[in-house]
């Protein structure tokens, strides 16, 4: 072998070696995840990582239910954008894990104990249709929704598969105690369900319902791109919770999945989210929204996620009787 040639694989091997092994590796990702949202951001990971990413979408019940029947091999590596009362119940599937100065960067409102970590804030709304309705007429409260002028006209994702709508339903009993659970049935009635809290504010703004119960982050979308669409934060208070990310226990790829959740919790990504997507920032370090109202003039009801997902499956239940019952 020539020196040269001798020279250039030394030079190879070098560059293959200096690589880290991560950089080498796929990451599953089981994810609720709007595709807008997926669409700009795992590309970017792609590029900065060097990490593949096998994504797979779903509602967030279909998510942890994937997770579960995999329990015994599982595939996938981290859940992301699912909700934090969905996680909670699920502890026993996820692997505890905190990227290095995590605690010095949070916001102690999004703080959450067992084995997973807020990732954005979410607040929960109305979407209402700006052509359709006049301001005075606009649902200003949880309690309005109850009117039967609303049948039918009301847009809701599924609470036994949408993380957000069972948040909405929990909001509204926690909010009202002991007349809650008449209250939510009365604006039941009013329903018609939607395959996720994404669509509700396309069926809002296409004129197909009146209101929608959604995401803030998923009306604002419709808001600034000059839909027929505007926010109302119901005056007896909502709720402001975390959607969260968790490292999948036994998952086959767990390094490549920590580097993962590392770089969605970032400060430079959570200014994306901020930016670009309307989501709260869980991190200390960046700002809502210039779009949005500051939390300090949100009336913020206190939610209960430990108790959302200690009696998760006997609200559900309750839920299903009163679909049953319409």
């Amino acid at each position: 072998m020539s020196a040269t040639r001798r020279g250039l694989l030394g030079l190879m091997l070098a560059a293959s070696v200096a690589l880290p092994a991560w950089a080498q590796q796929r990451v599953v990702v089981y994810t609720a995840h709007e595709a807008s949202i997926t669409e700009q951001l795992v590309p970017r990971f792609e590029k900065e990582t060097g990490i593949k990413v096998d994504l797979i979408k779903g509602g967030s019940g279909d998510v942890l239910n994937r997770v579960k029947a995999e329990a015994a091999a599982p595939r996938a590596d981290v859940i992301w954008s699912v909700g934090g009362d969905l996680l909670a119940a699920n502890a026993g599937l996820l692997q505890p894990y905190k990227p290095a100065g995590f605690d010095a960067t949070i916001d102690p409102k999004f703080a959450v104990s067992g084995n997973w970590l807020p990732y954005t804030g979410v607040i929960m709304v109305l979407a209402v249709n700006t052509q359709k309705l006049k301001p005075e007429a606009y649902p200003k409260s949880w309690a309005d929704l109850a009117d039967a002028k609303w049948k039918g006209k009301i847009s809701s994702a599924r609470a036994d598969s949408s993380a957000s709508a069972f948040i909405q339903y929990a909001t509204i009993l926690q909010v009202f105690g002991d007349k809650g659970p008449d209250l939510y049935a009365r604006i039941f009635a009013n329903f018609a369900l939607s395959d996720s809290s994404g669509a509700v504010p396309r069926y809002v703004n296409d004129g197909e319902a009146l209101v929608g119960l959604t995401l803030e982050d998923n009306a604002l979308q419709y808001v600034k791109n000059g839909g027929k669409v505007a926010i109302v934060y119901p005056s007896e208070g909502t709720s402001l919770t975390a959607d969260g990310v968790a490292l999948v226990k036994g998952g086959p790829n767990a390094e490549a999945g920590k580097k993962f959740i590392d770089w969605v919790l970032s400060k430079p990504v959570q200014q994306i989210l901020v930016d670009t997507i309307g989501r709260r920032s869980i991190r200390t370090d960046v700002a809502s929204s210039t779009l949005l109202p500051p939390l300090s003039q949100i009336r913020i009801a206190p939610y209960d996620l430990d108790w959302a997902a200690a009696n998760r499956a006997k609200l559900l239940a309750a839920w299903k009787k009163i679909q049953e019952s319409q």
